[in-house]
């Protein structure tokens, strides 16, 4: 699409016309450049000066056009392209410890599977917000930094399997990380209250340096708020241990939530999964509405180049050549 800059600069193209129309000849004063053939230019007497004046005449005027061409600044505007802006800072910390391998939230699918398909979608809805990812077990991983692109992050996620960071659970060295991690990346704007962890695990903390209680604590001082999500179906294991049931911490994620302010959720579907990234959703919108901007090409310089080579010629042209 063309797009010109300044049109009201083509109030100045009838500018020569006028000024040659209304203004009276310049009156020679003092000495006088001598002609020997202004006789002849007076009287129209040699055909090739009366052609000569008409020539140059056009290609001053053409010379003209092309400078206000590029004066009114053309350009070509591209498709429209999303500009990322920051928002909150949201973290995910995701339990891919062994027990999240167990099928008992959907038909045939592992609780990790169905949180893949759930926070991934959640993930594609934050738009203009920072995101990153924590996988944690045993220990915990920073997956995917603080980053705008939630197509990466949700690739990553996608991609995170049950026991890559160990078969127990660490839940207050997960929140530790989170806390690192943003004291390492400060927000610039200053809103500490945009800063969020959704913290998602099916059992209890039995493992890692840091107990969860003491690192709730901490999270509040830095001005993290946790969202606790616990998963995993109600139903009791079988005879040999199977067929669903969690030792799932209630008390604990409710304290991690209270104590940051967050709030707790519980899960035991996809379904009520769904439900509750809907809710936090609400709780949390984007703090960023997204932009547009359309890509300009500057053609400016193209008449601009085009008057200046004409204008030589214009100005350099020999009336000797021609009488």
């Amino acid at each position: 699409m063309i797009h010109v800059e300044w049109p009201w600069m083509l109030v100045f193209l009838p500018l020569p016309w006028l000024l040659n129309h209304w203004l009276p000849p310049a009156q020679p004063s003092g000495a006088a450049l001598f002609l020997p053939f202004a006789a002849k230019i007076a009287t129209g007497s040699t055909p090739a000066v009366r052609t000569l004046p008409r020539l140059r005449k056009w290609l001053f005027a053409f010379v003209w056009l092309l400078l206000m061409l590029a004066a009114i600044r053309p350009q070509w505007l591209g498709n429209p392209e999303s500009v990322p802006i920051t928002g909150r800072r949201l973290l995910l910390a995701v339990d891919v410890s062994g027990s999240m391998s167990t099928e008992d939230m959907a038909g045939g699918y592992t609780r990790l599977q169905v949180v893949q398909k759930v926070a991934g979608d959640f993930i594609r809805r934050r738009k203009g917000d920072q995101l990153g990812l924590i996988l944690f077990g045993t220990r915990p991983y920073l997956q995917a930094p603080l980053t705008t692109d939630q197509h990466t992050v949700g690739q990553f996620l996608n991609e995170a399997m049950v026991g890559v960071a160990g078969t127990q659970t660490a839940i207050g060295d997960a929140i530790g990380l989170a806390i690192k991690r943003l004291r390492d990346n400060p927000d610039k704007t200053g809103h500490k209250g945009d800063t969020v962890l959704i913290l998602l695990t099916d059992g209890s903390s039995n493992a890692g340096a840091m107990p969860p209680e003491e690192a709730a604590k901490m999270a509040a001082t830095a001005g993290l708020r946790i969202y606790t999500i616990g998963v995993g179906s109600n139903a009791q294991p079988d005879f040999f241990g199977l067929g669903g049931g969690s030792d799932l911490d209630e008390d604990t994620l409710k304290f991690i939530a209270k104590t940051t302010n967050g709030e707790y959720f519980r899960a035991t579907d996809a379904s009520d999964l769904e439900k509750v990234y809907a809710r936090i959703d609400k709780l949390e919108p984007s703090a960023a509405k997204q932009q547009w901007y359309r890509p300009r090409d500057e053609w400016f310089q193209w008449p601009l180049g085009m008057a200046l080579l004409l204008s030589l010629p214009a100005v350099l042209w020999s009336e000797k050549k021609w009488i």
